[in-house]
């Protein structure tokens, strides 16, 4: 596979691992022994960043969208992102609340459908 497809299944930006990496392809089996047995390079990015998207979303408890709409467009590091938390920026504080009503959302829905099929059955 490709080394975006594999830094994307890894969890940490692409342009940030080495360029041996970013450069070669990465086998089904290399990806497997990088995830269960991560070197330096790939502990130190998952912990200290920087992070892609999706992962800047999830520590800070919001959508990519919603990132986007707080002018976050960088990756971001461990250390940026738990300063941002500090700071409680008023998009942050906004975006999470849309967040929480999604997911009360997706919840209520599930359990409708839950009931549904319950009582169908």
């Amino acid at each position: 596979m490709k080394a975006a497809t594999a830094a994307k299944k890894l969890g940490v930006y692409l342009e940030a691992t080495p360029a041996d990496f970013r450069e070669g392809v990465v086998s089904r089996a290399e990806l497997n022994a990088l995830q269960a047995d991560p070197p330096q390079w790939l502990t130190d990015l998952r912990r200290d960043g920087p992070h892609p998207r999706p992962v800047v979303a999830a520590k800070l408890g919001v959508s990519i969208a919603g990132l986007a709409r707080g002018g976050v467009t960088e990756p971001l590091t461990t250390e940026q992102i738990e300063a941002l938390k500090q700071e409680r920026p008023e998009w942050l504080e906004r975006e999470r609340a849309t967040q929480a009503e999604v997911r009360k959302e997706t919840a209520r829905i599930k359990q409708r459908d839950a009931e549904r099929a319950q009582r169908d059955a």
